[in-house]
């Protein structure tokens, strides 16, 4: 469903932004890119608590950017629509930033992260 069926463009435009205005929303996006991530992998960039990781995720899922899928004790976040990262990447370079300094946040294995996705395998089953 979409949420912004009933608004005129302007509206739309500017209720979309405001769900991701917050900088930790859209590293989240950066974070999540092409694949799915878990909220354990977030947190490891981030170094933000996980309570406030889902507030923001919270967010996202609200504005539709985002959906989830569980497997096990593990939740795992996918953009609904990867054309988000177009918009961002065209923003960050219309304001002078290169593609490698947005990506850092995609990267995968994180240097330091032990989620299931960066370090697979029992001894890593931790919850997310």
């Amino acid at each position: 469903m979409n949420i912004y069926l009933r608004e005129n463009p302007h509206d739309q435009i500017s209720k979309f932004l405001g769900y991701i205005q917050q900088s930790a929303r859209i590293k989240i996006l950066l974070i999540i890119d092409q694949s799915e991530t878990c909220v354990c992998h977030i947190e490891s960039i981030l170094g933000i608590r996980q309570a406030a990781i889902s507030q923001h995720l919270m967010s996202l899922r609200k504005a539709g950017l985002v959906t989830t899928r569980r497997q096990g004790r593990h939740i795992y976040y996918r953009l609904n629509n990867p054309e988000i990262l177009v918009l961002l990447f065209q923003i960050g370079h219309s304001l002078g930033i290169s593609e490698s300094a947005m990506k850092q946040y995609s990267l995968r294995p994180y240097p330091g992260c032990s989620c299931p996705q960066c370090k697979p395998g029992p001894e890593h089953d931790q919850v997310c």
